[in-house]
């Protein structure tokens, strides 16, 4: 099994698009409609993918807000 790396979700408003960031200087390098993730929700891990359809969304995650999201790729 490959280790996936944990970060949290964040806006860059330059792109935007949503990022991951794994620690200070370290970003994923941009999420695009249709890329798969783990979001952690009430304490367990959830597949996600993120879409985008007026604002960005995750499948099957009931939230307004990513920002801060904790989550996996």
């Amino acid at each position: 099994i490959m280790a996936k790396n944990q970060g949290a979700l964040v806006y860059d408003t330059n792109t935007g698009r949503y990022n991951i960031r794994f620690d200070l200087a370290c970003y994923y390098g941009g999420l695009h409609c249709g890329n798969c993730l783990d979001v952690r929700v009430g304490g367990r891990w959830i597949p996600t993918r993120i879409e985008y359809d007026g604002g960005w969304y995750l499948v099957g995650v009931d939230t307004d807000i990513l920002d801060g999201l904790v989550v996996r790729i």
